[in-house]
């Protein structure tokens, strides 16, 4: 233990934030802009997330906030702009034109990159952050000066009081923990399937991703880099990854995407998982001075890709209520954040509910329920008004809609 470990130092900020990822990361940037102090803690040191793979699709809203805010503008120059994507069922594919439709683009941009722009930009500017952090609590939530506590990686003890605090702090979430039973409502769903997902050292099988659906399951074929590429397909949640060789995997994306007349480019598989999925939302997303932001506050199936993006939207939303919070000294912007993130979080919530259970098979489907998803997916890539639902809700709704 350092000579300092045994006591603890005091310390206030404006903002209290728990969770340093990108949703915590992009906050303390936009409340420094703003000219709000905070301080950000993660329990992860920073090469373990940096190291942690994670797939990422984002809107052009969140594209233009790493962008316009001053965080990087790495994203236009190493990442890949995507004008549609694909939905191959019945024998063949049906490209959904966003430009077309919608006049909008994703762009593939991993999420570990954006936090690696934005852990940077934090350093760059001065903020204070800090990583691998042990032993975290918080306290007096309803008091005027809610406590956050923590163990540096140093083994300093920390008291942090704060105006407000935020709990940006994942699925797992401690702050969630701490708002009482009678004071929140949790909205849950688990599904009876997961994707088994890897990377493979290949050349990319297609300029945009297909969603693949088919009679065995889904499958979702996505990109990386020029060189490595990121694939998925539809198993039990219980399935052992470390059990299936590249050559199995390889067969069971083949069949399933050849049903549909694709092949794909294959090469060494470098990472193999299982990724169980839900929907989940806690409500409402704050609690005395506390508020709850990203996948703290709520979780979707990754079909619709709009996790990462619900937590940019958030925390967009959250600093300028934030802001109003610490100039009037209130609660009630707090409030106000809720109700104006909800409303996005619960449309997202319908869409990857809809993409997830318009082209998985659930398990024990019968002929009838595949050729019925097949009926859906046809009168969506057949109608000009449903596939213009489709592109507007995957690139994401302009702010206030």
């Amino acid at each position: 233990m350092s000579p300092m470990s045994s006591s603890r130092i005091h310390s206030r900020t404006q903002i209290g934030i728990v969770g340093a990822g990108p949703a915590g990361l992009m906050l303390s940037h936009l409340l420094a802009r703003a000219g709000i102090d905070s301080v950000a803690i993660d329990l992860r040191g920073r090469r373990e997330i940096e190291e942690t793979h994670r797939a990422g699709i984002l809107e052009q809203d969140s594209v233009d906030l790493l962008v316009d805010t001053g965080v990087s503008d790495r994203v236009h120059r190493d990442g890949y702009r995507h004008d549609g994507i694909e939905l191959a069922f019945g024998g063949g594919g049906h490209r959904i034109d966003f430009q077309g439709l919608v006049g909008a683009s994703t762009q593939l941009y991993p999420q570990t990159d954006v936090f690696i722009d934005l852990a940077d930009a934090r350093e760059r500017d001065g903020g204070d952050v800090r990583f691998g952090v042990t032993d975290v609590t918080v306290d007096g939530l309803t008091s005027d000066s809610p406590v956050m506590r923590f163990t540096d990686a140093d083994g300093t003890l920390h008291e942090v009081r704060a105006d407000f605090l935020v709990g940006a702090d994942g699925s797992r979430s401690l702050c969630r923990r701490e708002v009482p039973e009678a004071r929140r409502t949790q909205y849950f769903r688990e599904y009876p399937f997961a994707w088994f997902g890897i990377l493979t050292e290949a050349a990319p099988s297609a300029p945009e991703l297909i969603y693949n659906h088919s009679p065995r399951g889904f499958a979702l074929i996505s990109q990386r880099t020029e060189t490595l590429q990121r694939m998925y397909f539809q198993c039990d949640p219980a399935e052992d990854a470390a059990t299936w060789s590249d050559d199995r995997i390889w067969e069971e994306l083949q069949s399933r995407v050849g049903a549909n007349g694709h092949t794909l480019k294959e090469g060494p598989i470098t990472s193999r998982t299982v990724l169980p999925f839900r929907s989940f939302v806690q409500e409402p997303m704050h609690h005395g001075r506390l508020v709850l932001a990203g996948d703290a506050a709520h979780t979707v199936p990754p079909t619709g890709a709009k996790g990462l993006n619900l937590a940019l939207a958030d925390v967009r939303v959250l600093a300028e209520e934030l802001e109003r919070a610490v100039a009037s000294g209130d609660t009630a912007p707090l409030a106000t954040y809720s109700e104006r993130a909800l409303g996005r979080v619960w449309k997202a919530q319908h869409f990857s509910y809809w993409m997830t259970t318009m082209l998985h098979t659930l398990p024990g489907a019968s002929p009838f329920d595949v050729r019925r998803q097949e009926g859906e997916l046809s009168a969506v890539t057949g109608s000009t008004a449903g596939s213009t639902y489709l592109a507007e809700a995957y690139t994401g709704w302009p702010e206030g809609r």
